[in-house]
Parts: C-alpha cells; structure tokens; sequence
C-alpha cells in the first residue's frame, strides 16, 4: 500500500511539471510573438512613414515640373507675340522690297502708300476725330459688347500678329493690289472677315487702286461690289478706307448702300469725316446705321492706344455696345495684347455678334 502511493506522488509530480513547462512555453511563445508584433509594428510605421515622405517628394517634384513646364510655355507665348510684332515691324521693309519689283513708273505712287501707312492718320483728315452719333444709353444687366476692326489687314504679319494675341478681333481686309497681292488668298482663311473698301479722300493723295469716286455712276459701283463679291466671296460687311470726301456726298452714298443691299452686305462707317451721310441713306432704306465709336491709334503712342481702349469700353458700358478701329501696328497689337485685363469687363465679340 505503501508502495503504491509513492508511486501515484511521483506521478504526480511529474504532471505538474510537464504542465509548468508548458506553461513556461506557452509564456515564452507570447513574449516572443508581443515582441515580434511591436517590433513589426514599429518597422511597418517606419516603411509607411518612409512610402508618405517619397510621395510628398514625388509631388513636389512633379510640382516643381510643372510650374517650369508652364513658365516656359508662358515664354514661349511672349516670344510668339514679340516675333509677331517684330514681323510687323518688318512690313515697311518688305513694301521696300516688293515696291523694287514693281516698274519704275508706278514706284514713287507706291512709295508714298507705303510711307503714309506708316501710322493711322491717312483715315482721318480733320483736325479733330469725327465723334460718333448720339446714342441711347442702355440700361442692362448683361455684360457690354464691344467689337475691334483691324483695318488695312493685306499681309501674312498682320493676320499672325493678330491672331497670336487669341481675341476675337475682326479683321478687315484691303482688296489686292499690286502691292498687296494676297489679302484675298490670306482672307479666305478664315471664317469671318470684312472687306476694308477705299474711298476718295477729299486730301489724301496716295489712294489704292480702284478707289471708288465720288462721281461714279451706280452700274460702275455695282460692278466694284460684285467684283468684290467674287474676291471675298464670304464678305457680309463692308467699311471704308479714308473715304471723307465719298462718304459726306448723299448722291454717293446712296448709289454705294442700294450696291451693298443688292448683295446682302451691310455697311460700317468708319466715319473718317463728321460730315458722313451714311446713317441719313441707312435710314432712308430702313436699314440700322452701324458706325464707329473710338478710333484707337490715330496717335501711334502705345499709351494713347490703351487709353482709347478704356475709352471704347466705357461707351460700350454706357451704351451696350461699342465699335473700335485698329490698325496693324506694333503699338496697336502690343496695347491689345497689354489690355487683356481690361477686357474682362466686357464680352470683346466679332462685329457680326453685336
């Protein structure tokens, strides 16, 4: 008896003790696993924080990218628009050029265009600028429009100097002559355009060919128009070019709107003169005169012509709608293109959109 419980003790004993290794394994098992966890954990938090900190590099980087990437384009658009002016002001040198190709006889003629074309005063010939007609002073809650005609457009620099500034600017375009053979090839183009019509001046002595006279007879004008017609078969307005001597003869006039209404084409005086009859046979014919408001480069100075842009946008303000006239300078294109600013204050629009 004796014997036998010695041996269930041992038993015993032994049991207790597989059960403390057990225990003590399952102990050491834990401790390692917590220790396993928390040092991952931390490693992991470590590669996180490292994967975040490459992102915000990443996009720095890419950041800094694309603020180069855009002040480059931006150079390269002030380029664009310099070389633009820059071949504007590279046209007299090419009237040179093409005025030696031309015979002796008429050289001197087109010299002289060449040289008065030089600024915009060939248009007006008063002392003071026409003002235009009385209006009504509109009250709307809709932004103003205001329209820009570029005259004597006739060459490849004008039409890219124009467009480099990325306005909707109507340009309005010479007829072909000799020196200025392409304007309607170049016109053609685009999708809207007017035609610049030459008109007797009462002084201006270096006219362009087949300048329209005040003692013109209808058929000879309708003739001039339909020619036109065919030139810039998408023409839908017509203003004149100088013309203070035509546009103040009533007769004149009156023959030039019933050729211009035959041809569905509308007439915008540029008013080179204050005595212009264009908007008494407008009305004669129930037609809406459509007239100049500001002239901007009749003084080439680059801050004269902003201060008639400022001009022109007030009158469109007042009125709810203005026209201003331009020339393809470099002053004028680089006054436009100086004005964009400006311009939010009205919705700049083709003369066909007023």
């Amino acid at each position: 008896m004796q014997k036998r419980k010695k041996t269930t003790s041992r038993k015993n004993s032994n049991f207790l003790q597989y059960i403390a290794w057990g225990l003590s394994f399952i102990i050491i098992l834990a401790v390692v696993f917590v220790a396993g966890y928390y040092v991952g954990h931390d490693g992991a938090k470590r590669e996180a924080v490292e994967k975040e900190r490459s992102k915000e590099e990443a996009k720095r980087s890419m950041m800094q990218k694309l603020e180069e990437e855009s002040a480059k384009l931006e150079r390269q658009k002030e380029q664009s628009v310099t070389q633009k002016l820059k071949d504007v002001l590279q046209k007299d040198t090419q009237q040179e050029q093409a005025v030696q190709e031309i015979p002796k006889k008429e050289a001197s003629v087109l010299k002289e265009e060449a040289k008065e074309y030089e600024n915009a005063s060939h248009e007006v010939e008063e002392a003071q600028l026409p003002t235009a007609p009385e209006r009504k002073v509109i009250k709307s809650f809709s932004k103003p429009k205001l329209a820009i005609i570029i005259d004597d457009v006739s060459v490849s620099s004008h039409v890219q100097a124009i467009k480099s500034l990325h306005l909707p600017i109507t340009m309005s375009f010479l007829p072909p002559s000799k020196l200025r053979p392409s304007s309607s090839v170049l016109a053609a183009k685009e999708d809207f355009y007017m035609v610049h019509l030459p008109m007797e001046a009462q002084n201006f002595k270096a006219e362009e060919p087949l300048t329209l006279r005040v003692d013109d007879s209808h058929a000879k004008i309708l003739q001039r128009i339909e020619e036109l017609k065919e030139l810039f078969p998408k023409v839908k307005y017509i203003n004149n070019h100088t013309g203070s001597k035509f546009t103040a003869d009533e007769a004149a006039m009156d023959r030039l709107i019933l050729a211009l209404k035959s041809q569905n084409i509308t007439f915008i005086d540029s008013r080179t003169t204050g005595s212009s009859k264009a908007q008494k046979v407008s009305k004669k014919y129930d037609l809406e005169y459509i007239g100049r408001d500001v002239f901007l480069d009749h003084q080439m100075d680059k801050s004269y012509i902003v201060a008639q842009i400022k001009k022109a946008i007030q009158i469109a303000k007042k009125h709810g709608t203005a026209i201003a006239i331009g020339h393809p300078h470099s002053n004028t294109i680089a006054a436009l293109n100086e004005s964009k600013s400006l311009f939010k204050e009205v919705e700049l629009v083709l003369v066909d959109k007023l």
